[in-house]
């Protein structure tokens, strides 16, 4: 069967509709040096649907399965147990989906489980009031900086040097459309965050302070100290968290006084998916600001019988209503995501929350006392959660590729974050999490004294 089902006729037929004699008519304002010339480099002709499936296993069979070798990759994205109730349970009819509907009230189940996400989320996050999702932590970090311009009446953002680069990037992409002014920084390689030279660059023009919470290298920031001097400046806080695990640990960003807390879902009931979808994650401190919140907000009601009800509130703020004076234009959620984060994070409760933190940190400790011995290794941070730094000599890109040869995925390493940056391309981000074993940190450790000089 022909995949593309369009006759010689059929095309004839369309071009003499719209008044040209061939293809290369509707391809006029292209100027002739830009077209292509021939086939695409590099890119295989077609061939049958075996031989393509054939050459596909044979890429697989190239791949590392992650769930069979020692697995230390973080930086944002991180491997949790999930129970197999999650899955379950996600996929009973009543949940199956991954949209609201545009007709939202007839979807009374769909509602209560994003009334009880935002719960969840405002709670974790020590805030009053969260969104029902929203596409991922970058997404939604610059969203945070989109609505602190709004707030504020102004137009420049600090950024922490140990923000992630991947949320930074996207700040900045997105910045080149509005004319906001992002004042950026690199990471230093030092065991506590500079909070101090962060501040510094905290003025009377500043909109927002963006903070990593723990950063980018594994560390704690003093939030609070963050916060005082921002609010010194009528300047808001933004803090961002990668890893919500660590909410069972540490106190949460709204505790220490951050105004809008964003982050990634993704370690709460969603898997890594080879990178996606994965679900954003927006909450804000005080209430007066939530009608510059972007994204969907679902509430509590009672209907004319009295009786309990929940729909999409303030809806007023969203671009279907607003158009271009809309707070965004994400008009949208993570729905099925967020029910699999609220699914696991319900499973867990308060209590199984801070237990599973407290394996998090104790096996990452144990990780870190034993990389700590491996000659040629030293371990960066003074304090982290399950993620922590270590320094190499010489490039650690090198090092992860000699073990992912030798069956271990040591880690993330700063050159592939930061590739231009020569001074952290000795650096090494090891992630910890309950699913590690003491069997998985003495491979770690015993093939980096194999490999590194």
């Amino acid at each position: 069967m022909r995949y593309l089902p369009l006759t010689q006729a059929d095309r004839g037929e369309m071009l003499a509709k719209v008044g040209a004699a061939n293809i290369d008519d509707l391809f006029v304002d292209v100027p002739e040096e830009a077209r292509l010339k021939g086939l695409i480099h590099g890119l295989p002709m077609h061939a049958s649907e075996m031989a393509v499936e054939r050459h596909m296993r044979a890429l697989s069979k190239k791949n590392l399965a992650a769930a069979d070798a020692p697995f230390f990759l973080g930086a944002g994205a991180y491997r949790h147990h999930i129970p197999a109730s999650v899955d379950h349970i996600i996929q009973r009819g009543e949940f199956l989906t991954a949209y609201t509907p545009y007709q939202p009230e007839i979807a009374q189940g769909t509602l209560q489980m994003l009334f009880e996400f935002q719960t969840q989320v405002a709670r974790l996050y020590g805030c009053a009031v969260a969104n029902a999702s929203m596409y991922d932590g970058s997404t939604a970090c610059w969203e945070a900086v989109a609505m602190t311009t709004r707030i504020t009446r102004r137009k420049k953002a600090v950024l922490s040097g140990a923000l992630h680069p991947h949320y930074a990037g996207t700040i900045r992409t997105m910045a080149k459309f509005t004319g906001d002014e992002i004042a950026g920084a690199l990471p230093s390689l030092s065991p506590q965050p500079d909070n101090e030279g962060l501040i510094a660059r905290i003025d009377d023009e500043t909109a927002c302070v963006v903070v990593q919470y723990p950063d980018i290298l594994g560390r704690i920031s003093d939030l609070a100290e963050i916060a005082e001097a921002a609010h010194a400046k009528g300047a808001l806080l933004v803090a961002v968290n990668t890893e919500p695990v660590a909410l069972g640990a540490i106190k949460s960003p709204g505790e220490l006084g951050a105004d809008i807390v964003v982050g990634e879902g993704q370690a709460i009931g969603v898997g890594l998916q080879f990178g996606g979808p994965y679900l954003g994650l927006f909450a804000v401190r005080d209430p007066k600001h939530v009608r510059q919140m972007p994204g969907r907000l679902c509430g509590e009601t009672q209907d004319a019988e009295g009786k309990r009800g929940y729909v999409l509130t303030l809806s007023t703020r969203e671009q279907h209503i607003r158009r271009e004076k809309a707070t965004s234009n994400i008009c949208t959620n993570s729905g099925l995501c967020a029910l699999a984060f609220s699914v696991h994070m319900t499973l867990l409760g308060e209590k199984g929350l801070r237990r599973l933190a407290a394996e998090n940190h104790r096996m990452a400790c144990m990780a870190a006392e034993r990389l700590a011995k491996v000659p040629g290794v030293t371990v960066l941070n003074d304090a982290f959660f399950n993620e922590f730094t270590v320094l190499i000599d010489g490039d650690a890109r090198d090092i992860v590729r000699k073990l992912a040869d030798k069956g271990v995925l040591a880690g993330v390493s700063l050159g592939r974050l930061y590739p231009d940056e020569a001074n952290l391309a000795g650096g090494l981000l090891v992630a910890v999490t309950e699913t590690t074993s003491e069997e998985d940190i003495e491979a770690l450790a015993s093939t980096l004294e194999e490999v590194l000089p």
